[in-house]
C-alpha cells in the first residue's frame, strides 16, 4: 500500500541520520497525499522512531563546537524545530560559553592575534559567519589570549 511504501521511505532516510518531522514531510511530499505523509509521521513519532528533541540533540552534539549561537538557532530553526525546543535543547545541550568556542575557533584557524587591519578584517568575518555575535568577536580579536588560561 502506498503508506507502507512511505513508511519504508522514511524509515531508510531515518537509518542514514536523525530527521525532524519537517526534514521527513519535505522528503516524502509527492509520494504521497498530505493525509497520508501526515499519518504515516505520527506513527513514527509515536513508536519513537522519529523524535525532533533527539534530532536537535544528535545536530547538536556534532556541530556546536564550531558555530556560534546564532547560527545554531538558524539552522535548527531552518530543520523545522520551534523556538522553544531549540532553546531548551541549546540549554541542555551544556555548550562551553560562546567566547570559549569562539576562542578555541578562532585558534585552530588563526592563532596569531591580526597584525594589521587587514588581518582583523579576515578574521572578524570568519567568525561573524560562524554565527559569533560582533561583540565576542572584537573582545576576542583585542585580547586572543586573554581568560585562555584563566
Amino acid at each position: 500500500t502506498m503508506s507502507n511504501e512511505l513508511r519504508q521511505q522514511a524509515i531508510r532516510l531515518l537509518a542514514r541520520r536523525e530527521h525532524t518531522r519537517v526534514e521527513l514531510a519535505r522528503k516524502l511530499a509527492g509520494l504521497g497525499t498530505r493525509e497520508e505523509i501526515d499519518a504515516v509521521l505520527a506513527e513514527l513519532e509515536s513508536s519513537h522512531m522519529q523524535s525532533d528533541s533527539r534530532t536537535a540533540e544528535a545536530w547538536l552534539r556534532g556541530n556546536a563546537a564550531r558555530l556560534g549561537a546564532s547560527s545554531l538557532r538558524h539552522n535548527l530553526k531552518s530543520r523545522g524545530l520551534a523556538p522553544e525546543l531549540i532553546e531548551e535543547q541549546i540549554a541542555q545541550a551544556d555548550l562551553p560559553d560562546e567566547m570559549e568556542r569562539a576562542r578555541a575557533i578562532w585558534s585552530r584557524k588563526f592563532g596569531v592575534p591580526p597584525g594589521n587591519a587587514k588581518d582583523w578584517a579576515r578574521q572578524a568575518r570568519f567568525l561573524q559567519s560562524r554565527g559569533f555575535a560582533s561583540d565576542i568577536v572584537r573582545r576576542l580579536l583585542k585580547e586572543p589570549d586573554a581568560g585562555a588560561d584563566q
